[in-house]
């Protein structure tokens, strides 16, 4: 246990060295004091000045919510878009040259290594993302009145798709040591997922039921990015979620690449 802190403590001490934990933290607080800001504006309906995003009285509690759900999928595909490029180069910086063999002379085995400084990373970008969607659930209360625990509970999303994304940068920095290539493959990724959401429509345009099992396979093989974004709505606008299958097929996706990772570092010399 002491040596899995030290490893996160080395992880938040390197954030705050390489700028990256306030770096992302100013981008946190822009998106507040942005959302801060369109929440004064207000638009002339009928001749009366109506708050775009407050005054909300509890008969149009409902009109607020569906605000805050359009907000909380911003703020979702921003904080994951800021995370990715916040971790990819604290992963890789673990295998610059010099850098590794010192890890790798302390007495610890390669998979606590990895592990330790991937729960580090989790850690520091959990710490932004709770202050980011806190600090929106904040402003929407005080501005609405409306205290919505669905827009909080929203960020376990966020950091469950992080965390399956940050496996995916581990396993391309063990391989290629690549803060670059990281970017590009997660960033793939999170653009291929929202296409195969559409996995319905898709499969009455394809002519092949061999083209069909491929589409299937990737769907269910690959994190459920878009389909996490729809749940976070469904769970703010109080709807009933009709399946979980997103959330452990993500999680199972992260749980594989990760696995594979520590047993690529594992076999890897340096």
């Amino acid at each position: 246990m002491n040596a899995t802190l030290a490893l996160i403590r080395d992880t938040f001490r390197e954030a705050f060295a390489r700028r990256i934990f306030w770096g992302f933290f100013g981008c946190c607080t822009a998106l507040l004091l942005l959302l801060m800001f369109l929440s004064r504006l207000e638009v002339n309906v009928g001749g009366d000045a109506t708050p775009v995003l407050g005054g909300a009285s509890p008969d149009q509690a409902a009109s607020v919510l569906q605000t805050q759900s359009i907000i909380a999928m911003v703020l979702y595909y921003a904080g994951t878009a800021l995370a990715v490029f916040a971790s990819a180069g604290l992963v890789n910086a673990m295998f610059e040259p010099g850098r590794i063999e010192l890890l790798l002379s302390k007495p610890l085995s390669r998979a606590h290594l990895l592990l330790g400084r991937y729960l580090g990373n989790v850690l520091v970008v959990t710490a932004n993302i709770v202050y980011l969607v806190f600090g929106s659930w904040l402003i929407f209360g005080l501005k609405t009145g409306v205290w919505g625990t669905g827009f909080l509970l929203s960020s376990f999303f966020t950091i469950l798709n992080f965390s399956v994304l940050l496996t995916v940068i581990v396993l391309v920095g063990v391989l290629w040591d690549s803060s670059a290539v990281a970017i590009m493959v997660t960033f793939a990724i999170m653009i291929i997922t929202p296409i195969l959401a559409q996995i319905s429509t898709i499969e009455r345009l394809l002519n092949s039921e061999s083209s069909r099992e491929v589409l299937r396979v990737l769907y269910y093989t690959l994190p459920k990015t878009s389909d996490l974004s729809v749940m976070i709505r469904h769970m703010i606008l109080n709807q009933p979620i009709e399946s979980w299958m997103p959330v452990w097929s993500t999680a199972l996706f992260g749980a594989a690449v990760l696995a594979i990772g520590v047993w690529r570092f594992n076999r890897r010399t340096f």
